[in-house]
């Protein structure tokens, strides 16, 4: 059993051993120890605290579970002049992340019938599915070239949203340092049809209720209700980010990188070196497809509502939209001084606090809006950040599975996962039940848990609940 202890609020200490540069850090709360399988996660805890250039702390957040490489819940910080980039660090769904929009509308108020009708609708604009793409619409080199520079901006320039909604995504939309000579040809064209996709797996988009407000101030400076309609968006690069960590893992283990290290899947390259430098402008490529991905996703939902609830698309704001799986060169006070750091963030969520540079004026004053997404049965949240320098300014990222998706299916089999969730007041369509049976509530830890450590660790403060009603699956 690992040797963790408790050093504040929701924080246990892994101790440096072995191999390990520095010491891993827990946010979670004892009940949530007790209740997940932590050896594997805990053991890639350690693993990761063995990589060049790695500072402060080896990080795992309370939604953490097992991943490739790096556990899922996963922060690590390298030194940008001396540290490595890992892939694994990141994850293959690169910039996977989530964007929540609000709707004048209370949710009450939305009969039945047009609820249906609503998510029906969506349903028909938004692919979702398993390599599901726009039969209709498929990038061109060009195009590509300009949407990985520009970020989400090239699509409000096709008319895909607002210019004022680049002040609601983080880092504007846009990672610099993208470049498509670093892509592989099979990537672009895994890519070029599906803009505007949610994808498989965990993916969503999910309409619901703001059912609790715990800091009144900050809910009014964001323009957020209690009983308002909320528009929950998760998806990422799909493909084209998947190809792009699957040609990278290939070259990086072929080229060696992964010797001398624990476990071959955190195979890293010097962050400054040729190889590290073309992984950087290949992943922010993919971070910039995802940003338009979920940028367009948003211009068919507010299409939809515009459609059944004549609610005109610059009614509907977009509040904020955040990465979760990404590594970004960020300035961080280390021992007292100012350093670059290159912060892995996989599974997790920057969580800037007040006053942090790079936020928009409104944000600046309040923190960074932080997106939790819990289960499609129970309930997300909306945090805001507090910039603690612990974790280097990351909270969570969601609930975190209780259980894997195998163990989910067989939970389920030979039950109607369409009709349990209607019980519970929630329409689900999907274009597969074998992904409902794998995301069924149960197979989740319970969101208000994991946000309760966040809360108590002091990386974020809880804004409101979200309540889902409405929810498309891949």
């Amino acid at each position: 059993m690992s040797n963790y202890k408790q050093i504040a609020p929701a924080t246990y200490l892994l101790p440096q051993e072995n191999e390990m540069k520095v010491p891993g850090l827990i946010i979670a709360t004892n009940k949530l120890l007790q209740a997940m399988d932590i050896e594997e996660p805990l053991q890639q805890v350690r693993n990761v605290a063995c990589l060049p250039g790695i500072v402060g702390y080896s990080i795992a957040m309370p939604d953490m579970h097992w991943g490739y490489g790096f556990p899922i819940g996963g922060v690590a910080a390298m030194d940008a002049a001396s540290g490595v980039i890992s892939p694994g660090g990141v994850g293959y769904d690169i910039n996977c992340g989530v964007r929540l929009a609000l709707a004048p509308i209370k949710f009450k108020d939305l009969k039945a019938s047009i609820r249906d009708m609503l998510i029906h609708r969506i349903f028909s604009l938004v692919p979702s599915g398993i390599g599901k793409g726009h039969s209709q619409k498929s990038l061109t080199e060009k195009e590509f070239q300009k949407l990985l520079l520009k970020g989400a901006k090239w699509s409000v320039e096709q008319g895909y949203g607002f210019a004022r909604d680049l002040d609601h995504i983080e880092s504007n939309g846009m990672i610099e340092g993208a470049d498509l000579s670093a892509v592989s040809a099979l990537a672009k064209d895994r890519g070029k049809d599906q803009l505007g996709t949610i994808g498989s797996g965990n993916h969503f988009v999910e309409i619901g209720e703001i059912e609790k407000i715990f800091l009144p101030k900050t809910a009014e400076a964001w323009g957020v209700e209690e009983g308002q309609t909320y528009i929950l968006i998760h998806s990422g690069s799909r493909g084209f980010g998947h190809q792009i960590c699957q040609d990278t893992l290939d070259e990086f283990i072929k080229l060696g990188f992964a010797e001398n290290l624990p476990d071959r899947q955190l195979v890293a390259a010097p962050i400054q070196s040729q190889h590290g430098q073309k992984y950087f402008s290949a992943m922010a490529a993919a971070a910039n497809f995802a940003f338009n991905n979920r940028q367009q996703i948003l211009h068919l939902v507010r299409t939809a509502f515009e459609k059944i609830l004549h609610i005109p698309p610059e009614k509907i704001e977009l509040l904020y939209d955040v990465c979760h799986n990404i590594a970004k060169f960020e300035t961080h006070l280390f021992n007292g001084e100012k350093k670059r750091l290159c912060v892995h963030r996989k599974g997790a969520t920057r969580a800037f606090g007040p006053n942090a540079e790079e936020l928009s004026p409104l944000f600046r004053k309040t923190g960074q809006p932080v997106l939790v997404p819990g289960d499609m049965g129970r309930a997300s949240h909306l945090m805001a950040g507090l910039g603690n320098p612990l974790t280097w300014s990351t909270s969570c990222h969601g609930a975190g599975r209780a259980q894997s998706r195998v163990k989910s299916l067989k939970a389920w089999k030979g039950k109607n996962v369409f009709e349990y969730m209607a019980s519970q007041g929630v329409t689900v369509l999907s274009s597969s039940g074998r992904t409902v049976a794998e995301e069924m509530p149960d197979a989740y830890k319970d969101v208000d848990d994991v946000v309760e450590a966040v809360e108590q660790a002091g990386l974020a403060s809880m804004v409101a609940r979200l309540k889902p009603g409405l929810v498309i699956k891949g």
